[in-house]
């Protein structure tokens, strides 16, 4: 198919979870827009609990043959923080999986779990099994000096049962008791974006993810082109609410926008959508009650940007009903 996005872009940058996969299930739509891509997949995730080999691993029995080194983790960004901070055998208290002590040993730093040798440094990422202690120890050693590093700050996690407590909801605690901030290593801060546009060698990369808070404002950071999915975390009203920092440059229901041409997928004016800010209101107005919903809310992201007065939304006509019950919405 020629015309397509991703036909205009030499890389894809994609998010994981809520955007490829959740939890072990593949997110619909998924396979047949990734399998034989000729661009150059990079799969760029917060989640610090596996291992490279391990995603590649997951990706590839999901149908998508994928090797470590087409992944990048906010687990690897962290290290190379702390390496490029710290003398050469120093010490830190690693709070977090298996796979983030791997990539502190990697480069040259000596992982630890408790308070002996001294930590240098706390690193900071998601498993399911951080308690108390390890809390407790981390706050320790950063109230005595230690340099703080967390892998991200994601509140939430995505799972097929819903969502989660992220890395951040632990990082949070931690905060609180400290009176710290940390150094982020992952989305939406740069370093895990510039760890994989360095890898890619893309002259023209598309960040792909299903997060504003993550994803797209990670793209924004480092000036890459972005594509919000609407197949995990963020929503519609979410969209519509966005900070300049959080606005892709493009929407589309699923990763299947990515056979789709760019100008469908714009943030712009859209044929049969009519949206205008009436005082408090956001007024999404189309008669075709098979009209596609995205291509509203595309319609509507402009004018709800420009005008953030507004504090409710009305639909008038059936498409506009319609597209309001999928952002679910009660459209009255």
């Amino acid at each position: 198919m020629s015309g397509t996005l991703r036909e205009e872009h030499d890389a894809l940058l994609l998010d994981l979870d809520g955007t490829v996969y959740a939890g072990q299930d593949v997110v619909p739509g998924a396979l047949a827009a990734l399998t034989g891509s000729a661009q150059r997949l990079l799969y760029v995730t917060n989640n610090a609990s596996r291992t490279p080999s391990a995603v590649a691993a997951h990706l590839t029995e999901l149908g998508l043959p994928t090797t470590a080194a087409d992944v990048v983790t906010s687990a690897q960004s962290a290290a190379r923080l702390l390496g490029e901070r710290l003398e050469p055998r120093a010490a830190v208290l690693v709070v977090g999986a298996p796979a983030l002590v791997e990539e502190i040993s990697a480069v040259g730093l000596v992982p630890v779990r408790g308070s002996e040798p001294t930590p240098a440094a706390v690193v900071q990422g998601h498993s399911p099994d951080t308690g108390w202690t390890a809390l407790a120890e981390a706050t320790v050693a950063i109230r005595a000096g230690a340099v703080w590093v967390a892998t991200n700050t994601d509140l939430t996690l995505p799972s097929a049962r819903g969502l989660l407590p992220g890395n951040g909801s632990l990082v949070a605690a931690v905060r609180c008791a400290t009176g710290q901030e940390p150094l982020v290593a992952g989305k939406p801060a740069r370093p895990l974006m510039e760890d994989a546009l360095d890898r890619s060698g893309a002259t023209a990369p598309l960040v792909v993810g299903d997060r504003l808070d993550t994803d797209i404002a990670g793209a924004r950071a480092v000036g890459a082109r972005s594509l919000l999915v609407l197949t995990g975390v963020s929503t519609p009203m979410e969209l519509l609410r966005a900070p300049e920092e959080q606005r892709p440059d493009l929407v589309a229901a699923d990763l299947g926008g990515l056979d789709r041409a760019a100008q469908e997928l714009a943030i712009d004016h859209v044929d049969g959508w009519s949206v205008h800010v009436d005082g408090s209101t956001l007024v999404l107005a189309c008669d075709d009650g098979a009209a596609d919903p995205v291509a509203g809310l595309r319609a509507a992201c402009r004018p709800a940007w420009d005008d953030p007065g507004w504090t409710v939304l009305r639909a008038e006509g059936a498409g506009a009903e319609s597209a309001l019950r999928s952002w679910g919405i009660d459209p009255g």
